[in-house]
């Protein structure tokens, strides 16, 4: 018989969270193109849960050209159109907006700085953070350095990247290591 893994608790009992949590979260990454898309996924999930987003993380994939940011930079009212009419995405037009500006002000970081992973990797000198946390209920929300870097994207352009949202991001993307201490990956990653 398998023994059940201690996991943190935001994410026990659904299967599609298990393996994100498993598998993704926490673990980090330095690809420009799975930042954007986490990026991406993070403002459109901005005042929703985090299931809800993973749910239709495939038809996101399928609708944003595989989080292509050169293509999404380049998106015109027809396509815009199309991004509203997906009921397989969320319809909020002021992210739609913001997944285009976004991209576009992700591709200026490149050209400044190499890359977008050069860029957000400096303000944690390039390694995790690892935090002690307990109970998930007792992580922040967001941080003094969230609260820097989304002031920072803010002034490059980017919309819908709050602090909260940046350090959802910063934790999916493994800047910061907020697994409860309990879990097995806490360690892991």
């Amino acid at each position: 018989m398998e023994q059940t893994k201690q996991r943190c608790g935001w994410c026990v009992g659904d299967p599609l969270y298990e393996a994100y949590h498993d598998e993704e979260w926490g673990v980090p990454v330095y690809d420009d193109l799975k930042l954007f898309e986490f990026l991406i996924l993070e403002t459109f999930q901005a005042g929703l849960s985090w299931i809800t987003i993973l749910r239709k993380r495939e038809n996101f994939r399928v609708a944003f050209d595989q989080f292509d940011y050169t293509k999404i930079a380049k998106y015109d009212t027809s396509k815009f159109d199309a991004l509203i009419a997906d009921k397989g995405i969320i319809r909020n037009k002021l992210k739609i907006k913001a997944a285009i500006s976004n991209a576009q002000a992700f591709i200026e970081i490149q050209k400044e700085f190499g890359s977008f992973n050069s860029y957000i990797w400096a303000f944690v000198d390039g390694k995790p953070i690892k935090n002690a946390i307990k109970n998930y209920k007792n992580g922040p929300p967001n941080t003094p350095l969230s609260d820097q870097i989304s002031k920072a994207l803010k002034s490059r352009g980017f919309k819908f990247v709050g602090s909260t949202v940046v350090y959802a991001h910063m934790q999916a993307t493994g800047m910061v290591n907020d697994h409860e201490i309990s879990c097995f990956r806490y360690n892991e990653v």
